[in-house]
């Protein structure tokens, strides 16, 4: 840009594109898990928790359902979830070894495909983007819709680390009109990196005036926007790179880069008063932010190329004193961060359950100069780190936890087992009580009278209680009519009456004799399976008496060699942590030192501002005390020039 001056700090497009290009999930169906029927109720409720971003529960769900067996025929599109919750806790080495192990098996070809994508995913993750090729090369169709845009574009970034934009360019092409504004951002980049200017800036511009929806299209228009402002400044097109500048929000993330970009847009123009307003702008933002920092060096300089040297030389001298203040500020930062309350303020100001992909880095800690760390939080790196951090806290509080809960099932145990005491002496006298022998040969009684009735039509056998009186009733008085003599009229009427009697009454047990027989067999029926039930029982008794001391003392053993293992890790689940916690704050430190050494390097782009106009100076009260005498060739061009 200027001779003495640093380069703009924001990305070009022609030099940092594949920062776009990041291939992230964004939701349970964009990593490949399409919704569809569920054979298997175990697999539905691991799929359950997966879509509603739960995916510890998930993943502790399925591995219990699979070593139950429970999730065929879903076997193979579950361990292909499981891999891809494993990838999203960053166990690269564990996932990657579940995809391998699939793609050894003979499954479905869209389950094959799905593997090697998400293989390749972990391998580029890993830093082996040979391996990464490799793997995407051994898909054999299309995935589905989401994932197939991802896999495009995560071999576009292949191509484009490798400096083979035109390849890339045509990869992305192959994407539906209807692709996402990212990956026809990733295209247009792709474009102006192969030399393809015209088209890459068309299609640029069309995404930097395109309507937006919500904030995340709205970044990515005006990230579009800064990409063909800086492209536009590099061929040197100060028009053009304003206009685009202009389309950028004020209250975007990308503001500062835009009023840069117009500063330097105006200079290029020969307009150094316009460029005050933008840098007069930065200058009132904090120093932490890379575009202030600028600012406060590209200021003085439009002041100077406007001709108002004192107010340039005073606009660099104030400039220095800010670094030099800034610096000060970077170092009690990077002491608090040393002090072991960053790590625990970000924890508390950025709260997220469970693990995985989701939940991000929203607010600064509450520490001195926080400001400081915001560029270093928007890092991968640092995300990265912190997420694992987020992990780590998780496990410590689930093992915590499962700690807890052991000793509860320890107490229970000790109930069960004190109950099964207290009870089974009483049980077993229960049963000592009931005669089950006696019962079976009272049935087995009962049912050859039954057979008997049956085969004689003993009607009378079957007769209730009523019944068994009223032919006793009618038997007497038989009986006590026999007596009579044969002339006795009223005894003749009585027998008569007596007969009819008996007749209606055999009658009526002779029409319900049936009935009356199949509910008899039915509960005897009945009878026998209780009886059977009973000796069941009694012999289950037998056996709990004899298996569940035993039973009780695995259960117990079991609790014990949990307790032992948790007791184990928990201190190396905060070891980690800690560990975790210290590389935390070695980024950011790392992050912060960067930024004092680009303060330095600013510094000295302003003392040499300042030198370069008392060189002005200087040359202009030669001139003034010897008018006769030219200046030597050159000697007025000694300040920062184009």
């Amino acid at each position: 840009m200027l001779c003495g001056m640093p380069a703009p700090s924001a990305a070009q497009p022609a030099q940092q594109p594949a920062s776009s290009a990041v291939v992230q999930p964004a939701s349970a169906t964009s990593r490949g898990f399409e919704p569809g029927p569920v054979l298997a109720p175990h697999y539905g409720d691991a799929l359950f928790e997966f879509f509603q971003d739960k995916n510890f529960e998930a993943v502790t769900g399925l591995m219990v359902s699979q070593h139950f067996k429970r999730v065929s025929p879903h076997d193979d599109e579950g361990e292909l979830l499981r891999g891809g919750l494993l990838l999203s806790w960053g166990l690269h080495q564990e996932a990657g070894e579940v995809f391998e192990r699939l793609l050894a098996q003979n499954m479905p070809v869209r389950v094959r495909d799905r593997a090697w994508y998400f293989l390749a995913k972990i391998r580029y993750q890993r830093g082996l983007p040979e391996a990464a090729e490799a793997a995407l090369a051994r898909i054999e169709q299309p995935l589905p819709d989401a994932l197939q845009e991802e896999r495009v574009l995560l071999q576009a970034r292949l191509l484009m680390g490798r400096g083979e934009h035109a390849a890339a360019t045509e990869l992305l092409r192959t994407l539906p009109p209807q692709a996402s504004a990212v990956a026809r951002f990733n295209l247009g980049v792709a474009m102006v990196k192969a030399g393809d200017l015209p088209q890459g800036t068309a299609l640029l511009d069309a995404l930097g005036q395109q309507g937006a929806a919500d904030e995340e299209q709205r970044a990515l228009r005006d990230r579009a926007n800064v990409a063909l402002g800086y492209t536009a400044l590099a061929g040197k097109l100060g028009a053009d790179a304003r206009r685009y500048f202009e389309r950028v929000r004020l209250q975007g993330p990308d503001a500062g880069k835009a009023l840069l970009g117009y500063g330097w847009a105006a200079l290029e123009l020969g307009e150094p008063r316009h460029a005050l307003v933008p840098f007069g702008d930065l200058r009132e933002r904090p120093v932490s932010d890379p575009a202030a920092v600028e600012a406060n060096i590209a200021w003085p300089f439009a002041l100077a190329e406007a001709g108002a040297h004192a107010a340039a030389l005073d606009g660099y001298q104030k400039a220095v004193a800010a670094f030099q203040g800034e610096r000060g500020a970077l170092e009690q930062s990077m002491a608090a961060i040393r002090g072991g309350r960053f790590v625990q303020a970000m924890l508390e100001r950025n709260p997220r359950s469970g693990m995985g992909w989701l939940g991000g880095l929203e607010r600064l800690p509450d520490m001195p100069h926080a400001g400081h760390l915001a560029p270093v939080m928007a890092g991968h790196e640092f995300q990265e780190a912190f997420k694992n951090l987020h992990d780590l806290v998780f496990i410590g509080g689930n093992l915590e936890g499962w700690q807890g809960k052991l000793t509860s099932y320890h107490d229970m145990l000790a109930n069960r087992r004190q109950a099964f005491a207290d009870r089974l002496p009483k049980m077993r006298e229960k049963a000592g009580a009931m005669d089950i022998d006696g019962l079976e040969r009272r049935r087995a009684a009962i049912a050859a009278e039954l057979a008997a009735a049956q085969a004689a039509t003993d009607v009378e056998a079957l007769a209730d209680a009523r019944e068994r009186a009223h032919l006793q009733r009618i038997r007497q008085g038989q009986a006590a009519l026999q007596g009579a003599t044969a002339s006795d009229t009223e005894a003749d009427a009585a027998r008569e009456r007596l007969r009819r009697v008996a007749g209606a009454l055999t009658w009526q047990l002779t029409q319900q004799f049936p009935a009356r027989l199949w509910e008899a067999q039915k509960a005897l029926r009945g009878t026998a399976e209780a009886v059977a039930e009973s000796r069941q029982r009694d012999a289950a008794l037998v056996r709990a008496a004899a298996e569940e001391p035993a039973r009780f003392e695995r259960f117990a053993a079991r609790i014990a060699a949990l307790g032992q293992r948790i007791a184990g890790l928990i201190p190396q689940v905060a070891a980690l942590r800690d560990e975790q916690a210290g590389q935390l704050q070695e980024i950011a430190v790392a992050a912060l030192q960067q930024q004092q050494e680009r303060l330095e390097l600013y510094a000295v782009q302003a003392r040499l501002g300042i030198a370069q106009l008392h060189d002005r100076a200087q040359l202009a009260e030669r001139r003034t005390d010897r008018p006769g005498e030219r200046p030597a060739e050159g000697a007025a061009a000694e300040g920062p020039k184009r």
